[in-house]
């Protein structure tokens, strides 16, 4: 059977539905062709799940810290299958909106695995997808445009395959039945942090290995530093400028070991598993782009400005181009690009504007660039921080560990970055990176009238502390 389209999406993530959707806004007739369930990785195996399980964490913590609050308690127990039952429902709840949308927006969903096709008395060109459907049939979509979003998966390391049980993925973390006495994490990245903040807070001893000199290598180094310093005051053991030995792993007896290096210094590390966290690489096997022009480097699909591929009719989106692989950046390439190949105005992506978001307790965030990054790029800078702890509804909320620093050209007066480290910061972010957007002055922000007491307080102090003239402190 063949089905002809304006816009084919293959992959239903969320950069995908999103650009489906708008596709459908614009009234292009749309096919989204998904090989497992709409929503894709963040949805099912990333941003939803993880964050439903680091909330309850976040709450059997404060719990625990109840009496700091003037409120005793009999003590807490957690059951961590009620744990991963409100994380199955939040999913489940957000697979079905999904799933209304596309009805919503009449949008075509054919569940198989596609791959793209060249030229065939099908289409002239290539951008035709055969998709293999569960029972065995074929059937062929002839888009005018295709848009690629196949997404990525965790990356391994060889010798450390996982298996489900000594050996997990951020995929088989989220399926765990009961927790661990004890994980060894590979990679201090986001990801990593992310299931070392919670999994302590579930009463876990961690141990995070990270090849580079700081946890979160792409932030910046103050951020860094006091992240570890309070990961490390919980209990989590952190080993930066080290790496783990594959050749060393043995598992025997509900327990695993490995040998690290540091230097030329070896240490033998034991725990109940170990959760490998280094990265994620793009989906770009067995889809067919061999009979494309569509170039891969480095393992992920080269694209320009505007989102096209080697072949104009064709784009790619999310993390399957490389780049900050994140949700919302994802959407918004998806909606970029849906633009672009409608012509409708488009501005291309700038990546300094998308937000970063890091979900450990206290949360991570930021826009722009850091100060080392703007020194490099020969910036003469001029830096405003401000602590949450001079701020009463932080000290209200029981949460006044971290700060704001704001990153600004000492000519230019222009914010180049804002980096955050504190509760509730990937709510906050936002200000920022609408400043930045909008070209704001660190002056502007700080004139904008904040209410208090609120932690948005700490906006405007950081952006006043740039020239010196933070009233706070």
């Amino acid at each position: 059977m063949t089905i002809t389209c304006d816009v084919a999406v293959l992959g239903g993530g969320t950069g995908g539905y999103v650009a489906a959707i708008r596709a459908a806004q614009l009234g292009k007739q749309v096919v989204i062709i998904e090989a497992d369930k709409l929503g894709g990785t963040c949805l099912h195996r990333g941003c939803i799940p993880s964050k439903s399980l680091l909330r309850s964490a976040e709450v059997y913590a404060e719990i625990r810290d109840s009496e700091s609050y003037g409120i005793e308690t009999a003590g807490a127990t957690l059951v961590f299958s009620k744990v991963q039952n409100r994380k199955t429902a939040i999913v489940d709840q957000l697979h079905q909106g999904v799933q209304y949308l596309m009805r919503k927006n009449k949008i075509q969903v054919i569940h198989g695995k596609g791959r793209v096709t060249g030229p065939s008395i099908f289409s002239p060109k290539s951008g035709a997808v055969a998709v293999e459907l569960a029972d065995g049939e074929m059937e062929t979509v002839v888009p005018a445009n295709l848009i690629i979003a196949t997404g990525s998966r965790p990356r391994t390391l060889p010798g450390l395959e996982p298996d489900g049980r000594y050996v997990l993925t951020s995929d088989d973390a989220l399926l765990l039945e009961e927790l661990p006495e004890s994980i060894i994490i590979v990679g201090g990245g986001v990801i990593g942090v992310e299931w070392a903040s919670m999994l302590s807070d579930f009463g876990v001893r961690v141990t995070v290995v990270e090849a580079a000199d700081q946890l979160l290598p792409a932030e910046d180094q103050d951020i860094a530093r006091e992240l570890q310093k309070l990961l490390t005051k919980r209990g989590v053991a952190v080993h930066t400028g080290s790496t783990v030995q594959p050749d060393t792993y043995q598992a025997k007896d509900g327990q695993v070991t490995i040998d690290m290096r540091k230097g030329e210094q070896n240490e033998t590390l034991t725990a109940s598993c170990i959760l490998v966290s280094v990265g994620r690489q793009a989906n770009v096997e067995n889809i067919g782009l061999e009979n494309t022009d569509v170039r891969v480097e480095r393992g992920f699909i080269e694209v320009n400005k505007f989102l096209q591929t080697g072949e104009s009719h064709i784009y790619a989106i999310g993390d399957v181009i490389g780049g900050l692989q994140l949700a919302h950046a994802a959407s918004h390439e998806g909606i970029a690009a849906v633009n672009h190949l409608a012509g409708e105005p488009v501005h291309p992506v700038q990546p300094h504007l998308i937000p970063r978001c890091v979900y450990t307790r206290p949360e991570v965030a930021s826009i722009g660039i850091t100060e080392k990054e703007a020194r490099e790029k020969g910036h003469e800078v001029k830096v405003g921080k401000f602590p949450f702890q001079a701020i009463g509804k932080a000290l209200v909320h029981g949460s006044k560990d971290g700060f704001i620093k704001v990153v600004a050209d000492a000519n230019s007066n222009d914010i180049l970055g804002v980096q955050m480290i504190g509760a509730h910061v990937t709510d906050l972010i936002s200000e920022a990176a609408l400043a930045q957007l909008l070209d704001a002055t660190p002056w502007e922000v700080g004139q904008l009238v904040h209410p208090h007491p609120t932690l948005s307080e700490i906006i405007g102090e950081g952006m006043l502390a740039v020239d010196g003239l933070s009233i706070g402190m």
